[in-house]
């Protein structure tokens, strides 16, 4: 049969991101920039969840993916991308949460390794990588024309990712230790004390003695011109907005691209968060600044990237 002489489309690559409250896989077509059809499979991550409950979540979600019909005529690479949240030993695959608040039973947990064994089709290589990295690298993907691009993820933390010419920076006198955000202060004390899901419900509370359910009801409730909510919402992101900007401006930063839960309310975050990006470094207003409510997406095509560059 004469060749064609069209190019032959890249394997599609599976991937997996883990959230907090979920388990996400795919397989993502690079050639496209998007997610192969018929292949997403999601599945809930209970609080407090189990190592042997949490491994059989991810198999099965990935074995969900190996065996979708609707790849056609298209292979799945051998090679996984997988964005996991923090604190993990990305390059052993093994996590490392303790004393997080967060997947405590899986503290040492080396998931690389078992998660292997669990797959319908053994693996080439598992490649980890931070969830706020993955996210990093889906917006900068779609969107090259950015040099130095920060990555920001706003929901129950604050994860964060500085990316130049799509390289992972984190070592570096430019960005924060590790390129973690989170390792910031604001007035002495950890940013998340100030900008976190826990912290804006907390400080909300503390004023109203009303509790709230999180930062949907927070931000309802500052778009129903309650002004104790609006406050607590404008004070914190002002405040992550005053702590980004001086590494914004030592990195030379061109985007800064937003994602997570919180970014549904970006009429109500954005102003002052672009107040406290601006206060104190006026050239920042020439910073671009995206938004991702498809964040999950996003993640899922920035693992994709980072696996494919090590297949």
């Amino acid at each position: 049969m004469a060749d064609s002489g069209g190019p032959v489309p890249l394997p599609v690559v599976p991937v997996l991101e883990v959230g907090g409250s979920h388990v996400t896989a795919a397989a993502v077509d690079l050639d496209r920039a998007r997610i192969a059809d018929g292949t997403r499979r999601r599945l809930p991550l209970t609080s407090g969840i189990g190592p042997e409950d949490f491994l059989a979540a991810l198999a099965e979600a990935a074995n969900g993916v190996l065996s979708a019909t609707a790849l056609g005529a298209r292979a799945v690479g051998r090679t996984w991308g997988i964005a996991v949240p923090g604190p993990f030993d990305y390059a052993r695959g093994v996590a490392r949460y303790q004393g997080v608040g967060k997947f405590t039973s899986m503290d040492g947990l080396a998931l690389g390794r078992l998660l292997t064994t669990r797959l319908n089709r053994r693996p080439d290589r598992l490649r980890f990588l931070n969830d706020a990295s993955a996210f990093a690298l889906g917006a900068w993907h779609t969107a090259q024309a950015s040099r130095r691009l920060v990555a920001v993820t706003l929901g129950t933390g604050v994860g964060s990712a500085f990316l130049d010419r799509g390289t992972i920076v984190e070592h570096d006198p430019r960005v924060p230790p590790e390129g973690r955000v989170d390792l910031l202060t604001v007035d002495g004390r950890p940013l998340e004390d100030t900008v976190s899901t826990r912290a804006m419900t907390a400080h909300y509370t503390n004023r109203t003695g009303r509790p709230v359910d999180g930062l949907r009801e927070l931000t309802s409730l500052a778009a129903a011109d309650d002004v104790i909510a609006r406050d607590v919402i404008t004070s914190a992101l002002r405040a992550l907005g005053g702590a980004l900007a001086p590494w914004l401006t030592a990195f030379e930063a061109d985007t800064v691209a937003f994602g997570g839960s919180i970014t549904a309310a970006w009429p109500l975050i954005g102003p002052p968060l672009a107040a406290g990006l601006t206060q104190h470094s006026p050239g920042l207003r020439r910073l671009a600044l995206s938004v991702h409510d498809d964040g999950e997406d996003k993640a899922l095509l920035g693992a994709a990237v980072f696996a494919a560059r090590g297949a």
